[in-house]
């Protein structure tokens, strides 16, 4: 049977028991997770032997990896054990990480050697294989896609002791993106100025953070659903106002992911709310809702039209050269939209 993958539970779990490896690899695309178990590393010897005993040192500055390995092998001073952190270690080639396997294969009991890499598979396939058979743990800390987001976004709301509204938590996700560290510090600043038990709304937020509850990718979205055009262009003027809080292109992926969850749903088995929420692997009730909204408001003709839509005006406002506002486009796009018979492209 194969050994399950580490988890950052998991892993947080067996360091805060004091149950602790010889070698660690900390790698991955997301880069929330990495620093947030280097900072239990740096927390493993109490604050006054750190001096001593925490090293911190940065892969790209260190010409040669024979001093990571000189550092590992000296004896504690005055500590029990020693923690060496290797960091931006994403930012060297294979062949320097893989002379540390030799390490890995004998490490020194007393030292505890972390190699993080952030935003990145580790390089280095030997000093990988001779952790795992040495009896280290290697933890990948995967990518985030956006539809992640709303459950991690509502569980950490509520471990602050507020309660999480989906129509909130997705405008915090539309806005900022799959973005955890800005993400859960939007939360923190929330934390600090809401009372304990008091609930994240898009009020809330748009009072706190600065994004508009009426104006925005969740909104817009809401209005394509229901084919409401005055609505529909409004926002879309208010987005060529605001260019920096709204960039385009996360508008047309939130476009293109609506209208291809739609032509999905067209051939769900199942389009029931709970149904559609199942078959498409939908965060939330509102998002369901939205669906058959859209359900109602097109056919899967005007559907397949407006995708290539999609397509051909994210295609423009990229183009090398275009002298085009891809805003002005935009307001074209949705007026399209609103207007689409049903065409499908020749």
């Amino acid at each position: 049977m194969a050994t399950p993958a580490t988890t950052f539970e998991s892993l947080s779990r067996s360091l805060a028991a004091g149950d602790y490896r010889p070698v660690y690899i900390l790698h991955g695309e997301e880069g929330y997770y990495i620093d947030r178990l280097v900072k239990m590393f740096e927390r493993i010897l109490p604050e006054d032997d750190r001096e001593y005993g925490l090293t911190n040192m940065y892969a790209p500055q260190i010409a040669d990896p024979q001093a990571i390995i000189d550092a590992c092998r000296q004896m504690p001073m005055m500590t029990e054990r020693q923690v060496i952190i290797v960091r931006e270690a994403q930012s060297v080639k294979g062949e320097y990480i893989d002379k540390l396997a030799r390490y890995a294969a004998a490490p020194t009991p007393t030292t505890i050697l972390v190699v993080a890499a952030r935003g990145d598979k580790l390089k280095g396939k030997d000093f990988a294989k001779a952790v795992k058979a040495a009896g280290g743990v290697i933890y990948e800390s995967p990518r985030l896609w956006p539809s992640n987001i709303p459950p991690l976004l509502s569980a950490y709301i509520k471990e602050k002791g507020l309660r999480a509204d989906a129509k909130a938590v997705e405008m915090l996700g539309e806005y900022i993106g799959t973005n955890l560290s800005r993400l859960y510090n939007e939360v923190d600043k929330l934390a600090e100025i809401l009372p304990k038990g008091a609930t994240v709304t898009p009020e809330v937020i748009e009072r706190n953070i600065g994004i508009s509850k009426d104006y925005n990718n969740f909104e817009l979205i809401d209005a394509v659903a229901t084919r409401d055009i005055a609505k529909m262009m409004r926002i879309g003027t208010y987005f060529e106002a605001n260019p920096k809080q709204n960039p385009f292109m996360v508008t047309a992926a939130s476009l293109f992911s609506f209208f291809a969850d739609l032509l999905q749903g067209f051939y769900s088995k199942d389009r029931s709310e709970r149904g559609l929420q199942q078959e498409l692997g939908l965060n939330n009730s509102f998002a369901a809702k939205r669906i058959k909204s859209g359900m109602a408001s097109y056919n899967a003709f005007q559907v397949i039209e407006i995708l290539d839509a999609i397509r051909r005006y994210d295609a423009m406002s990229k183009g090398s050269g275009s002298r085009q506002d891809p805003y002005k486009m935009l307001n074209d796009l949705l007026f399209h939209i609103a207007t689409a018979p049903g065409r499908l492209p020749v």
